[in-house]
């Protein structure tokens, strides 16, 4: 095997999803979350159900793809599939922490879809409990199913335009560019500018600058 061959990036497939449904399963949705990690906007979620006949050319992990062919991949996934959104707020993130914020988000982007799934493929390990008897939990599934990997794609296309918007009601923050990540940039700018209401202040550079 060629180091190229090694280290090429594992390309998701339908594998997963013809599994379940040859289980039974006649809706099988791919479950992805966006914005755990920043330390300002909501955490948001999508619920994508392909048509096994018309999935997308070049789904994969939303990390690896350009703005561009990102957006022009999540109007294909819209065209072709069944779509659900589901946010869940800086103060509901506060009051509950970002995991149990993160599960909300993904149970409101399950209700969301016009089809109820009967089984979910959901990324990561942990699952949410209202939704657990009928899921699984696939690590790394953005890399292994093309129902998470179209998930990813839709989250985080929705999910910046968010940013993006707030960006024009809070400027000088960046979220445009860094989507409320913690970046130089951005921590510099909130010592500079203070915490705005879409701060989550439950983290820690957002704590440490009200104390400030």
């Amino acid at each position: 095997m060629t180091t190229a061959a090694r280290t090429r990036p594992t390309m998701p497939d339908f594998t997963l999803e013809t599994r379940a449904m040859a289980a039974g399963a006649l809706h099988v949705a791919g479950i992805d979350e966006v914005g755990r990690g920043p330390m300002a906007g909501p955490v948001t979620a999508a619920a994508v159900i392909l048509d096994p006949l018309r999935i997308p050319e070049g789904l994969r992990d939303s990390k690896t793809l350009t703005p561009p062919r990102r957006d022009a991949l999540a109007r294909q996934i819209r065209e072709v599939a069944q779509v659900g959104i589901g946010h869940a707020s800086v103060a509901e993130i506060d009051a509950l922490n970002i995991l149990r914020a993160s599960h909300l988000a993904m149970e409101r982007a399950v209700s969301a879809l016009p089809n109820a799934p009967d089984h979910l493929l959901i990324d990561g390990t942990m699952l949410p409990e209202p939704l657990a008897a009928r899921a699984s939990a696939v690590i790394k599934g953005d890399a292994r199913s093309l129902s998470i990997a179209a998930a990813s794609i839709i989250a985080k296309v929705c999910r910046d335009a968010v940013m993006c918007a707030l960006a024009q009601e809070c400027p000088g923050y960046g979220w445009e560019r860094n989507a409320g990540y913690i970046t130089r940039f951005h921590k510099d700018a909130l010592l500079r500018l203070g915490v705005s209401v879409h701060h989550r202040r439950s983290f820690a550079p957002v704590r440490a600058a009200l104390q400030r």
